[in-house]
């Protein structure tokens, strides 16, 4: 584990490498706690740097062995090594040369997960963003692009299975029961897209045609036994890769590709070039173990992963800066698969719910960062929401400013000009302006300032003239380290929607560019006159969440509830029924915490039963429109003073009113939708499963409720029905005989199956109250529970620090001092996912005074402690500034 040095990375101070390597050959003796690795480096010197200029070598933790270069031993004069770095000072004159290095690792130890490590009998790397220095001296930077060759030698009984990147090219037995494996990968690609698998694995076989015809072998590897739970993401892979042939012309070049999926894994997958990786919690599934939500969550990650083929491996970045570059591009790519295989509506609002979630609380409080930051201390700390969701928008809006046909043009020029680069964020702005023919360098501020705009909107109907009137006024508020902002250039899509649903058409507009239903905005303030309007309309913006911005329009209650029955986009039908509970919560918890009681409007429960029973809208829809926001979600909103007990109450409050208004409607559709038919993942069957399970839950609140769910779980034939009721039982009627029997019986069940009771332990360490703590640090003593595996402690601790707002933020400080502790634990073992869990602090400065200053005590607890990674450092420095 690497201690922070204080270093700070910056933007400007990039500078290319002085010296290239054009091939790896790469040789591993693998051996649990004495894995030898040898690397035969064909380095060259770029042209015009000195002869005498060193070369520096990036490591983490290595043992050397033997440095040779041109088939001569290197003097240890020559060069000065440490576990960290190797620098040799005396290199051949001559501008190539050959660099052997041999170093020593120990796999079985390797509990950070980082580099080659050795987890169920199976190695395994992980090299992204930069672990490949845990396994050899190396250029370990993403724009030293080498043509990588691996031979794998190991016991075949240990491992019978070798992989690598590439294609296999040469296998065979070696004496004493050994044997070995050659892969080559005729792709240039930097150092952090190696990949190794090592072990006994089962295997799911199939093939793909692609669009020139050409055969490409893919294979799932999985722990014997579970074969049969690959089904759904081979699928997936396959759909993928026709879609990105039909979608974006993206063809797949290698003669096989394989994916392997491994418990013990710090992210959720890996694109690792021919070789993806991944956490087995994106790869298995069946109707007993996976929800609804798994198998999207499957069919979204094996899609991003092997879209990354292109927009991360062939094209990929220029250095760690240019993150987004490949992660945000992908993410848009897959959320555009995703739109494609199920609803694009619902999809639509099932990403602006979970950007608003993630990513503008990092916008609006301490570790707010530009879509592209300009400095880091650490880099694993900026696989953000941000750069990923906030990333994937920035994108959507390029598509939206030059209309579909101009952006798959600049998305073929980008494939065209920059494919075996790496590439920045100019380049990709670059190749939209030259097809358009446009001046992006106002909209590229979006990769370049951090912070959410808001756009504050009044509107003026003039009936004698039937002129509509606009005023638009954009702020950028301050985040750290940025406190004037600039303009930014928001495309604005709207409609102005009359009595009869459909949208009113106008004659002219000016005050500002209006393309396509879209307002161009780029200035501070817009007056914009639409003229020819024959009625009054309501006033529909940001449809399709056109723009990651907040809006503060003056609307009337009546328009709002309008929308929400007949808006035709599906989007801004959505916000403006989510605006009319966000609005009647934020008004209770304002009661409560003044004393006074909840008092809701009729209408609005009777609106929720119109929308639940509207049989013209997805199943799916009206599930997401019933779910209230969630108590984060009106945190963020409240943004200062933040009571989590008051906004509970409030939250409990609406529920039950909607639930008692809309009870007899509520029980006739959730008998309705009950399903006997044989399970399917498919977007209809998994949109009236959601939309029963949001009626069982608000049913679970009236008398009779506990009853009711514990029918349903006992009822459940499919993971989905059966977690569902599981929760409702935890959450609404804690301590009740059938939520205790419930609890028992799923454990019971599933206690030999981690990734289900992953689900177990998230369903109690989300019950909200005071005994949230006590109820962790038991389950943190069960057998299942284990404090090594990333995924174990995310359902646990993570769940408790970021899906438990009362608990965690109980106001005696216990949740903190206990999340600080534990922290401070796993930090010794994996630092990446102790800095992950840390960023739950991210929003202390929110919250009333006597838990901010409780929460700040648990901050610098952290931070005096000695020793500290330089992963957790860097959040607990940044989120006390």
């Amino acid at each position: 584990m690497r201690t922070d040095t204080g270093q700070v990375f910056k933007l400007e101070d990039y500078r290319p490498s002085d010296y290239l390597i054009l091939r790896t050959r790469l040789t591993f003796r693998l051996s649990p706690e004495a894995t030898m690795v040898k690397a035969e480096l064909t380095v060259e010197r770029r042209a015009g740097v000195a002869v005498d200029s060193p070369l520096i070598l990036d490591g983490d933790g290595l043992a050397l062995r033997r440095i040779e270069i041109d088939g001569v031993a290197v003097p240890t004069s020559a060069y000065d090594a440490s576990p960290d770095c190797l620098a040799l000072n005396a290199l051949p004159s001559t501008p190539r040369f050959t660099l052997l290095i041999e170093t020593q690792i120990d796999p079985a130890h390797n509990e950070a997960l980082m580099g080659l490590y050795r987890s169920n009998n199976v190695y395994c790397t992980q090299c992204e963003a930069e672990g490949f220095r845990r396994i050899t001296y190396f250029l370990d930077r993403p724009d030293i692009l080498s043509v990588f060759t691996v031979r794998i030698e190991a016991r075949r009984k240990e491992a019978p299975l070798l992989l690598s990147n590439g294609n296999p090219v040469e296998s065979g037995d070696l004496a004493d029961g050994w044997h070995y494996a050659v892969w080559e990968d005729p792709h240039p690609k930097p150092s952090y897209l190696f990949a190794l698998v090592a072990g006994d694995l089962g295997k799911v076989g199939d093939s793909f045609t692609t669009m020139s015809g050409r055969e490409v072998d893919l294979g799932i590897y999985v722990e014997h036994g579970k074969e049969r739970l690959a089904g759904y993401a081979m699928d997936a892979l396959k759909r993928s890769m026709k879609w990105d042939e039909e979608v974006f012309g993206r063809e797949y070049d290698l003669d096989v590709f394989n994916i392997v999926a491994v418990s013990d894994f710090n992210m959720g997958a890996m694109e690792n070039k021919g070789l993806n990786i991944f956490n087995d919690k994106y790869v298995l599934a069946d109707e007993e173990t996976a929800t609804d939500a798994d198998f999207a969550n499957i069919e979204a990650i094996i899609a991003h992963e092997y879209f990354h083929n292109w927009t991360g491996n062939r094209i990929t970045c220029r250095d760690w800066f240019q993150l987004c570059l490949k992660e945000g591009l992908t993410v848009y790519r897959d959320h555009e698969f995703s739109a494609d295989q199920r609803s694009r509506g619902v999809k639509r609002i099932a990403e602006v719910r979970t950007l608003r979630a993630m990513q503008f609380p990092e916008d609006q409080g301490p570790l707010a960062h530009p879509v592209r930051p300009r400095r880091y201390r650490e880099i694993n700390n900026f696989y953000t929401a941000t750069v990923y969701e906030k990333g994937s928008e920035v994108v959507r809006m390029i598509r939206t400013l030059l209309g579909a046909e101009t952006f798959r043009a600049g998305m073929d020029l980008y494939f065209l000009r920059h494919d075996g680069d790496a590439a920045t964020i100019e380049d990709f702005v670059q190749v939209f302006a030259d097809v358009s023919g446009r001046d992006l360098s106002q909209f590229a501020l979006w990769y370049n300032q951090a912070g959410t705009p808001n756009l504050t909107v009044s509107s003026h109907y003039d009936a004698a003239a039937k002129q509509l009137t606009l005023e638009i006024e954009q702020s950028v508020p301050p985040t750290p380290s940025e406190s004037r902002k600039r303009l930014m250039h928001i495309p604005l899509a709207f409609g102005l929607v009359g009595k009869d649903g459909k949208d009113l058409l106008y004659d002219s507009v000016d005050g500002a560019t209006v393309e396509g239903g879209v307002i161009q905005v780029r200035k501070r303030h817009h007056t914009v006159r639409f003229s020819g309007v024959a009625a009054r309309p309501a006033l529909s913006l940001n449809r399709g969440f056109s723009a990651p911005v907040t809006l503060s329009v003056e609307q009337k209650a009546d328009d709002k509830f309008f929308l929400a029955g007949h808006d035709s986009d599906a989007f801004s039908r959505w916000q403006a029924f989510n605006t009319l509970l966000t609005d009647a919560l934020i008004a209770a918890f304002r009661r409560l915490r003044g004393g006074k009681g909840t008092d809701f409007a009729a209408r609005l429960g009777g609106l929720a039963g119109t929308i639940a029973t509207n049989g013209d809208l997805e199943p799916a829809y009206r599930a997401l429109a019933l779910t209230l926001p969630s108590e984060a979600d009106i945190a963020r909103e409240i943004g200062k003073d933040i009571d989590p007990d008051a906004i509970f109450a409030a939250r409990e409050a609406l529920a039950t009113f909607i639930a008692s208004t809309n009870r007899q409607r509520f029980e006739v559709l959730y008998d309705s939708l009950r399903d006997n038919s044989q399970f399917s993942p498919d977007a209809e069957s998994a949109g009236r499963r959601a939309l029963r399970n949001v009626l069982l839950d608000y049913l679970s609140r009236l008398d009779g409720g506990a009853e009711t769910a514990a029918r349903h779980f006992k009822a459940a034939a499919n993971m989905t029905d059966l977690a569902a009721a599981l929760m409702v039982l935890a959450h609404r009627h804690p301590g009740s005989p059938q939520a205790d029997a419930a609890i028992a019986a799923f454990a019971a069940k599933y206690a030999s199956d981690p990734l289900v009771m992953d689900k177990w332990f998230q369903i109690q360490a989300s019950v909200p109250g005071p005994q949230a703590v006590d109820t962790v640090r038991m389950l943190m003593t069960h057998p299942a529970f284990s404090s090594t595996n990333p995924n174990r402690l995310r359902s646990l601790i993570g769940t408790f620090s970021s899906g438990n707002q009362t608990g965690f933020h109980r106001a005696d400080g216990a949740g903190y001092r206990f999340f600080a502790e534990t922290v401070l634990e796993i930090e010794k073992r994996n630092p990446q996912v102790a800095a992950r869990l840390a960023t739950a602090l991210r929003s202390w400065r929110s919250l009333e005074p006597a838990r901010q200053a409780k929460a700040k005590e648990a901050l610098l607890t952290m931070a005096n402690t000695s020793n500290l990674s330089a992963d957790l450092r860097d959040i607990i420095d940044r989120t006390l500034v």
